[in-house]
């Protein structure tokens, strides 16, 4: 894998980038599925495509700079978008009765357990990339 480039390009540019490459693969899996007849595959197809489409650039490549920091920024300012509707899906929970704390601990289970996985991965990784850039350096300057 090739490193990731840095580059100047400033937040906002970046952004815009991110969301018109975003939409851009999104809108061509929309037409794509609606030419083969299943228009409801069309968020799948365009997520797999995004996926596929990254990992190659990356491969290839490597991904810039820009993508990381847009990604990031809009996903963690998109999390607000979802405070309605979790508000609207735990006044509805109450609804459930007798039933609300099988709900509840099913939900907690399926979400922490799911993250829990994830985090000892991305610490693997982390972990991984840490000792890789530590043993370069320390060979760079000669040590051990």
């Amino acid at each position: 894998m090739k490193p990731t480039h840095s580059s100047p390009i400033p937040l906002w540019l970046a952004l815009i980038l991110t969301l018109t490459m975003v939409i851009l693969v999104r809108e061509t899996a929309v037409i794509l599925c609606q030419m083969a007849g299943i228009e409801k595959a069309a968020n799948i197809v365009g997520l797999v495509a995004m996926f596929t489409i990254l990992i190659v650039w990356r491969l290839l490549k490597g991904l810039p700079s820009w993508i990381t920091q847009a990604s990031n920024t809009l996903l963690v300012d998109s999390g607000f978008a979802f405070l309605p509707v979790s508000a609207g899906a735990g006044l509805l929970l109450f609804a459930l009765g007798d039933e609300l704390w099988g709900v509840m601990i099913t939900m907690i289970v399926s979400t922490l357990i799911p993250m829990w996985g994830l985090a000892i991965l991305a610490n693997r990784w982390l972990n991984q990339d840490t000792n890789t850039d530590s043993t370069t350096t320390n060979e760079q300057k000669g040590q051990p």
